[in-house]
């Protein structure tokens, strides 16, 4: 499977003209992981807080619609909502308020876990000798923090991408394109995006990385599908286990 997806991505690079030919990639040299919904499995309890300070302020708000917009910047998210029920637009102060209210409500719950394989992963990733980044929406600093905590063997925050880093979120490609940066200056296909959401897996192909979908959600595997996911996986173990298959097709192996 990852041979001859990573050769279908490889011919797309080539027939964009983005390389001159498949000779001219040496591997990959980054992965670039989402937070929310591949690092931790938190979106449970995203998706109660969204809902609650959403309907506080007079807006709908499913469980479905937090999986299918996260990754995107929350006042972002607000905005769009906001405007689309109720016909207004709110200011990024207002948007800012209803975003402070669920960040509230989302510390209130309890910590959530952090997802089986993610560390066996990063150790993989490690000893490979890529580099490790993580390239989030979240604007919440008591969770970019725990990133750090978490996974301090692996990263420090000067690999992390936030809210703070850029202005146009995902599904936009900034955010990843920013985390190439990060990572060392790298070209898209140097890097592997690993994304749960729609939003994140169609910014990570935006940006014309190989992206790797983990369907940890509700959303079928469709909803990733449709935004051009590489590769889906039902787990971030799955990709644990599979590491050494994924890395096996390197240069040597072209074809």
């Amino acid at each position: 499977m990852y041979e001859r997806e990573i050769n279908r991505y490889l011919d797309r690079m080539v027939d964009g003209h983005q390389l001159a030919s498949k000779d001219e990639w040496k591997g990959f040299r980054c992965v670039l992981f989402d937070m929310d919904g591949v690092l931790y499995n938190s979106m449970p309890n995203h998706a109660v807080a969204w809902q609650q300070a959403m309907s506080a302020n007079g807006l709908h708000f499913t469980a479905e619609d937090s999986y299918a917009t996260e990754g995107m910047k929350g006042v972002d998210t607000i905005r769009i909502y906001a405007e689309r029920q109720t016909g207004k637009k709110l200011t990024e102060a207002e948007a800012q308020a209803i975003y402070d209210e669920k960040a509230r409500l989302f510390h209130q719950m309890p910590e959530a876990g952090i997802f089986d394989g993610v560390v066996d992963l990063m150790k993989q990733i490690r000893e490979a000798g890529l580099t490790i980044c993580v390239v989030t929406g979240s604007g919440q600093k008591p969770l970019i923090q725990r990133l750090v905590y978490d996974f301090g063997d692996f990263i420090d925050e000067q690999h992390i991408v936030s809210a703070y880093n850029v202005s146009h979120g995902k599904p936009a490609p900034d955010p990843y394109l920013k985390g190439l940066e990060l990572a060392g200056n790298m070209k898209p296909w140097e890097g592997i995006v690993v994304e749960n959401a729609p939003m994140g897996v169609r910014a990570g192909v935006a940006a014309q990385i190989f992206t790797i979908g983990v369907n940890s959600g509700p959303l079928p595997d469709e909803a990733l599908a449709r935004e051009g996911a590489n590769v889906i996986l039902p787990s971030i173990r799955r990709l644990a286990d599979d590491w050494q298959q994924l890395m096996a097709y390197g240069p040597a192996k072209r074809g």
